[in-house]
C-alpha cells in the first residue's frame, strides 16, 4: 500500500483490550495513476456511464498536444484506464512512446499514425490510415504519432493499461522514457496493420476472434453469430498487437435484448451504433429487485454513439442487461483492459472454468434467465419501443416457465 512519504509523525501504541488500532475511516489515498490524472489539467470524468463522449469538455493537454479529458468509469479504477483525445485539424499530436498498451477508436476524422522504433525512424518508419469507426492499437513501447488528414479535428477514444504500469512502477520517466524494445509485440513487418479479416476459435474459450492490429470499420464489419446473449446476437474478440488489453464487439438485434448476468469490475460497453440503456444492480439484491422493492439500488444509463457504461461498477459482481431501442440493431464494443474474464471463480492454471455470463442461474451459471426475469424488465422494454416506433421481437414464448424454448433460450444457447 502506498505511504506518506511526508508524514513523519510518531506513532502510539493503543493501550487496552476493548480500543482497536487505526483510524477505523480513511480517506482513499490517491494512486500514481491518479496523480498522473490531475498533473495534466484536464477534466477527469468520473461517473457510472456517459451518455455520449462527443458532449464532454476537453481542455489543452499539453503532453499529447490536442485538447483532452479522461474518463474513469466506477470499477475500473486501478484496472484500466481511458481518455479522450482531440486531433487539431491539418495537425498532428505529440510523439510519445510508453510501457503501457493502447487500443484507439477514432470516433471521428480520418488520418493516420506513424510507428516506428526509438532510433530507427528513417529505416522502418511505418504508417497507417485510419477514418471514423476504425479501431487500431499502438505496439508498446513504439514510438507514434497521430496525424490529421483533414482540415478538421479528429475525436479519438483511447483505453489503456497505463494504470496498471504506474501503480506499479511509479516512476513516470521510466515509463515513458525506457528504452526497451519489444520486438515480439512489433516487429515491424510490412503487413503489421493489413487487416485480417481470417476468424479463428479463441484459444480460452472457442470464440470468434480475429488476430488483426487494426479493423477499418468496426461500426460495420460483418458479427458472426454468437446467440450467448441474446436471440440472435452476433460478436467478435479483435486480438491486437499481442496485448493483454481485451475487448470483443457485440450486435444485439432490433427489438430484442440481453439477459441479464454478473461478473467483477472491469467491463465497460461502449455503444457503437443504434441507442439504447443499461440497468446493473447489485447481485446480493437478486434477480426481480422492482419486484422485491429495491429499486432505488437499480443505476439506468442511457447511451448513443459514443456513450459508455461501467457494466458491474462499485466493487463488482453487479448484474447488468443491456437494452436497444431504436430502429437499427444495438452494437456495442466492451472494454475490459488486461482483465479478462473476472469472474466469481479463481483463475488457475489447469483448473476448468465455466463461461458463467453464458450459463444461466439455476444452472449454476450468473445469467437471469427471461422466465426468471423481474416482470418490470419486460414491460417497461415493451412499452420503450413503443415510444420509439419500434416493436419488441422478444417472443412471448421465452418467458414461459419449464417451456422448452425457454430452456433452448437458456443455459445451451443465450
Amino acid at each position: 500500500m502506498p505511504h506518506d512519504k511526508d508524514n513523519t509523525s510518531h506513532w502510539h501504541e493503543i493501550t487496552g483490550n476493548t480500543k482497536k488500532a487505526g483510524l477505523g475511516i480513511f480517506k482513499h489515498p490517491p494512486m500514481p495513476y491518479d496523480s498522473y490524472m490531475e498533473e495534466q489539467g484536464v477534466p477527469i470524468y468520473r461517473e457510472i456511464g456517459i451518455s455520449k463522449v462527443q458532449n464532454l469538455a476537453l481542455k489543452p493537454w499539453k503532453r499529447l498536444g490536442g485538447n483532452g479529458c479522461f474518463i474513469q468509469l466506477f470499477g475500473t479504477e486501478g484496472l484500466w484506464g481511458m481518455y479522450v483525445i482531440e486531433v487539431p485539424g491539418g495537425g498532428a499530436l505529440n510523439v510519445e512512446k510508453h510501457l503501457y498498451e493502447k487500443v484507439m477508436y477514432v470516433i471521428e476524422g480520418r488520418g493516420t499514425t506513424e510507428v516506428w522504433w526509438d532510433g530507427e525512424e528513417k529505416s522502418t518508419k511505418q504508417t497507417f490510415e485510419w477514418q471514423k469507426g476504425s479501431m487500431f492499437t499502438v505496439p508498446m513501447n513504439t514510438m507514434h504519432r497521430i496525424v490529421n488528414a483533414s482540415s478538421s479535428p479528429a475525436l479519438i477514444l483511447a483505453g489503456t493499461s497505463a494504470p496498471n504500469i504506474m501503480n506499479l512502477m511509479d516512476d513516470l520517466n521510466f515509463v515513458f522514457n525506457s528504452p526497451a524494445t519489444f520486438k515480439q509485440r512489433y516487429d515491424g513487418s510490412t503487413d503489421y496493420f493489413k487487416p485480417k479479416e481470417d476468424l479463428a476459435p479463441d484459444p480460452v474459450r472457442g470464440l470468434a476472434m480475429r488476430r488483426t492490429n487494426l479493423l477499418p470499420d468496426i461500426v460495420n464489419c460483418e458479427l458472426p453469430l454468437d446467440n450467448r446473449r441474446s436471440p440472435g446476437y452476433r460478436r467478435i474478440e479483435p486480438h491486437m498487437g499481442g496485448n493483454r488489453f481485451y475487448q470483443w464487439i457485440g450486435q444485439h438485434e432490433t427489438g430484442r435484448y440481453s439477459k441479464a448476468h454478473s461478473h467483477g469490475s472491469a467491463a465497460v460497453l461502449i455503444c457503437l451504433r443504434g441507442k439504447g440503456y443499461t440497468y446493473t444492480w447489485p447481485a446480493k439484491n437478486g434477480p426481480t429487485p422492482w419486484k422485491d422493492g429495491k429499486a432505488d439500488e437499480v443505476k439506468r444509463v442511457d447511451y448513443e454513439p459514443v456513450g459508455m457504461v461501467s457494466a458491474a461498477p462499485m466493487a463488482g459482481d453487479w448484474f447488468h442487461q443491456h437494452f436497444g431501442i431504436s430502429a437499427e440493431p444495438l452494437r456495442l464494443t466492451a472494454w475490459f483492459g488486461p482483465n479478462n474474464a473476472r469472474g466469481r471463480k479463481p483463475s488457475v492454471p489447469g483448473i476448468k472454468n465455466s463461461d458463467m455470463g453464458a450459463i444461466d442461474i439455476r444452472d449454476g451459471g450468473s445469467a437471469i434467465p427471461y422466465d426468471e426475469e423481474d416482470p418490470y424488465i419486460r414491460a417497461e422494454f415493451e412499452e420503450t419501443l413503443r415510444k420509439n416506433g419500434a416493436t419488441s421481437r422478444m417472443d412471448p414464448e421465452i418467458y414461459v416457465p419449464g417451456n422448452e424454448l425457454a430452456k433452448k433460450w437458456g443455459s445451451s444457447v443465450f
